[in-house]
């Protein structure tokens, strides 16, 4: 089994890994991602360590959940599209796509994080891994930019600079003729309240950079095409499955839109 030992946000990419695991095991799965409870059982790691647990793991696999959706939209109007897929961390989004044969897909995270996913999941044809902080812009090289383009990005932006995140949206629209972007973001006040996450707080990881309107990305070259609060990203099969405590906690949260601003999921265009 390999043995892992990640330090900060590296550590984090581990507790999503576990989430959509342990929301596998569930009756009624929301996400029902089996290669990553097969993962977790072959990797060398106290996971339990990492405060994830039962419970918030339903967090974890509806936002994986809303992600898939709208990128597997993507990929239904652009079936020969190249897919960038970053901070991937061991996440097993194109075997839950299934895209197309003529997608390319490109899996980008830390060299590490890379070497890890290569002694648990087997190659496949059309998909690569590259080894890269997404931030050393090196790596965009190696990618073709003669199609439309999809990236997506769950659990990466709020790791970001300002200042890098800008400049990785200009690189990305400057590259390709078009395309989307999905990402998940924090608000200002979701980086002011970081210590209240287990995840982040455990880890001892950052988080730098605060989102409160999706629309300031447009100076970026894209356009907004959709915005999904924490409440709006929950179809009505996922609530149907959610423990009776999750349901309420969701209620709750609708009612202060502070809060229900702290986490979105938005969709931009180029």
């Amino acid at each position: 089994m390999p043995q892992v030992h990640f330090t900060e946000e590296k550590a984090t990419m581990l507790a999503t890994l576990y989430g959509r695991a342990l929301d596998a095991r569930r009756d009624r799965p929301v996400l029902g991602d089996t290669a990553a409870d097969d993962a977790v059982r072959r990797i060398d790691y106290d996971f339990t360590k990492l405060g994830v647990t039962r419970d918030s793991s339903v967090s974890v696999a509806i936002r994986a959940k809303a992600i898939d959706d709208l990128a597997a939209e993507y990929l239904h109007a652009h079936p020969d599209a190249i897919v960038l897929h970053l901070g991937c961390g061991m996440d097993t989004r194109a075997d839950r796509l299934d895209p197309p044969p003529a997608v390319s897909w490109f899996d980008v995270d830390y060299p590490e994080v890379v070497a890890l996913r290569r002694e648990i999941y087997p190659p496949h044809e059309n998909r690569t891994a590259i080894g890269s902080s997404v931030t050393d812009f090196a790596w965009l090289d190696r990618v073709p930019s003669d199609r439309p383009v999809l990236v997506v990005a769950e659990g990466l932006t709020m790791y970001l600079t300002p200042a890098d995140g800008a400049e990785l949206v200009r690189r990305i629209v400057g590259k390709f003729p078009e395309g989307q972007l999905v990402f998940d973001i924090f608000s200002t006040l979701g980086i002011k309240a970081q210590k209240l996450n287990p995840v982040v707080r455990r880890a001892k990881a950052t988080l730098h950079w605060g989102i409160d309107d999706p629309h300031e990305l447009e100076c970026h070259g894209v356009r907004l095409v959709s915005s999904l609060d924490a409440t709006e990203w929950v179809s009505d099969e996922a609530f149907a499955r959610l423990p009776a405590a999750s349901k309420l906690a969701l209620r709750v949260t609708g009612l202060i839109p502070a809060v229900r601003r702290m986490g979105r999921i938005a969709r931009w265009e180029f």
